[in-house]
């Protein structure tokens, strides 16, 4: 008689318990099994996460190498989730068995034993359930077509998500809370005059009764929004920092001459010089050209140029609303009347809001990052170690997607309601963005070179950025090295290249990412992309809208009056016209609110309370990781310290794990 001591870790669930019966089973190398044994029939209270009790086998069963757990409900069909299992041997050896999965209807789940292993390395048994394990997956985690133009998503409402997506209910409930205060207490401000303009810049103030803005980097923002060298600094570091890049060679359809703006050249040279020396940069919003704005909304596509002063401050010296020069489309400077140059950089910050939006924010954080999660499920089995390294950071996911599509971005969605473009230019410019999206540009590094933005001072998204980067980056590599011996090895691996040419059709078949992979080098970079993306990228374009949109003018969701053609025409009554109305801007504030709002028990980068690894190897990569991020936090933090204007969004204690918010 042999005895394995056997413990199941769970969640406090007290109807699952109470209304299922749920047994386990243990398999060992040569198929033979432990009898069947019911496991919460062990437990001391229905709310014990920690269930333990013994077997007993007559005969040697062999190396334990999967566990095997079954449901029976006994009134109605409630989900029991299963953490992880240990099982301690009769010699002593403790086996760890990662689960973190559903057991949903009267099915049963078969669980492998930690060790994650490639799928060449595997028996031929194992291979054959990898494949079924594989098919299943696809049957659930199934591609659709939400809008032309976007990339695919999953082929589920909000409400039909497979379990292993949805929200927990902490956060379910966190989730639905603010969604309730942003939408009732916040953006339904029962405000004077609700459907009428502002009188004046100043009133936009009363709407911010509700929030705690005091000492704040909002607060700041309210007080010096309009002034040059605030306008300038948001093009590094707010929450669109990647528009800007180096100008060597003005554009022909951008024909600013020196006599515009040698005034503004306070190094006393031509704007030529100033070219060559790498000192003026330009913010193109090509990309909305030719998008169609909601109904009695205007959009431009703006071109704003920028030159860096001997302050090393970044200051907006000529700015085009259009792409197409001429009378109708004037080039507007500094040296302009106030209201003219107040007025068309509050439309270059309304073009960036809604580029923002849809692109910096939606399609390159959350939509790529369900393509890439979409792929993990259908591809990658649950021993796979990429599968285990990607899974923290795709946590809620598809679940704030499949939210977004439902209540943020489709026709009647609050984006929708607030801003420019409606569903139709949504889906013109994803379309646009969507042929120029590469994974290259998806590279921090890559990114920053190609705008030619490696050297440019006070850039605190590129100086955290790398630090992130380079620790991801490494710990990737750490990882990759420990599971792959040889470039051969990734050649090999059928499920690595079947998630790789599955991101390709959820990508909408683009050509411009990779259908294999080649090498460990390849490997690396394709995942250091993938969790940099999922985790930092959207920490860094999310989480200070509340902070550079919630100030309404700083930001204008959209405008109302069509763009000034002509210098001299504008005055403070056009503007507050051409600015959103007061429920718009109510509404806005609540989103903005809503959507930079993180969970109680948020998991911050290098976080890991779920432990799919079992190696040591693979802990101690994690551990090194985390020693790493723990550097760069106090790095930044002692920089941050001599700033007036701190930039936090890349300390790694403030980066969400994954796009979950």
């Amino acid at each position: 008689m042999s005895t394995y001591k056997v413990t199941v870790y769970t969640v406090e669930k007290e109807v699952a318990e109470i209304t299922n019966k749920i047994y386990l089973t243990l398999i060992g190398s040569e198929k033979l099994m432990s009898k069947r044994t019911r496991v919460n029939q062990s437990r001391v209270s229905p709310l014990d996460t920690e269930i333990s009790f013994d077997i007993h086998v007559e005969k040697n069963i062999g190396n334990i190498v999967q566990v095997k757990l079954e449901k029976k409900n006994l009134i109605g069909n409630h989900p029991w989730f299963c953490k992880h299992i240990n099982v301690q041997t009769p010699s002593g050896d403790c086996l760890e068995f990662p689960c973190y999965r559903w057991l949903v209807d009267e099915n049963e789940m078969m669980i492998r034993e930690g060790t994650a292993r490639l799928p060449q390395n595997d028996t031929k048994s194992f291979q054959e359930q990898r494949k079924n394990e594989l098919e299943s997956r696809q049957k659930i985690f199934r591609w659709n077509k939400w809008s032309p133009g976007f990339p695919m998503s999953i082929d589920a409402d909000v409400d039909e998500l497979p379990k292993e997506v949805e929200f927990d209910e902490e956060k379910k409930t966190e989730f639905e809370k603010n969604s309730f205060k942003a939408a009732v207490e916040l953006g339904l401000d029962r405000i004077e005059g609700y459907f009428e303009s502002w009188n004046d810049i100043a009133d936009f103030e009363t709407i911010y009764d509700h929030y705690n803005i005091k000492d704040t980097l909002l607060e700041k923002v309210m007080q010096d929004w309009n002034k040059d060298e605030m306008f300038g600094y948001q093009f590094l570091n707010s929450c669109n920092p990647v528009m800007i890049r180096k100008c060597m060679k003005l554009p022909d359809k951008f024909p600013v001459t020196h006599e515009m703006v040698k005034g503004s050249l306070t190094r006393g040279h031509t704007l030529q010089e100033e070219l060559q020396a790498g000192n003026i940069y330009i913010a193109d919003y090509e990309i909305l050209k030719a998008v169609p704005a909601a109904s009695g909304r205007y959009l431009t596509a703006p071109i704003c140029l920028l030159y860096k002063n001997e302050l090393d401050q970044m200051m907006p010296i000529a700015i085009q609303l259009s792409q197409t020069p001429g009378k109708t489309s004037p080039i507007f400077l500094p040296s302009d009347n106030e209201c003219d140059w107040m007025f068309v950089k509050m439309w270059v910050k309304s073009s960036d809001f809604n580029l923002h939006q849809l692109v910096t924010h939606l399609l390159k954080t959350h939509l790529v990052s369900e393509v890439f999660e979409m792929a993990m499920y259908r591809q990658l089995s649950a021993v796979h170690p990429v599968y285990k390294l990607l899974m923290p950071h795709f946590r809620f996911t598809i679940a704030i997607n499949a939210a977004a599509r439902d209540k943020l971005i489709g026709e009647e969605g609050s984006f929708s309601q607030v801003s420019s473009i409606n569903g139709a230019g949504a889906g013109t410019l994803i379309k646009n963005a969507m042929e120029i999206l590469t994974l290259k540009s998806l590279s921090f590094p890559e990114d920053i070179k190609a705008r030619g933005m490696e050297d440019v001072p006070s850039y605190y998204y590129r100086d955290d950025g790398m630090k992130i980067w380079e620790a991801i980056n490494c710990f990737v590599s750490a990882v990759v090295k420990i599971y792959y011996d040889s470039d051969e090895a990734v050649q090999k691996d059928v499920e690595i290249q079947g998630f790789v040419k599955d991101v390709v059709f959820g990508m909408n078949n683009s050509d411009h990412f990779p259908k294999s992979l080649e090498s460990r080098e390849q490997l690396v970079e394709y995942l250091t992309v993938m969790i940099f993306t999922a985790s930092a990228q959207h920490a860094a374009v999310n989480f200070g809208q509340f902070e550079w949109h919630g100030w309404i003018p700083n930001g204008p969701s959209t405008m109302r009056k069509p763009p000034p053609q002509q210098k001299d025409k504008v005055d403070m009554k056009y503007i507050m016209e051409s600015l959103p109305d007061r429920r718009t801007s109510s509404k806005t504030l609540a989103t903005v609110w809503a959507l930079t709002r993180t969970e109680q028990n948020e998991r911050f980068l290098g976080m890991y309370p779920d432990m799919y690894f079992t190696e040591k190897p693979a802990k101690e990569a994690i551990k090194r990781f985390c020693h790493k991020l723990e550097e760069v936090k106090n790095i930044i933090k002692s920089r941050n310290e001599a700033l007036t204007l701190p930039y936090n969004y890349l300390s790694p204690d403030k980066i969400p794990n994954s796009v979950a918010i």
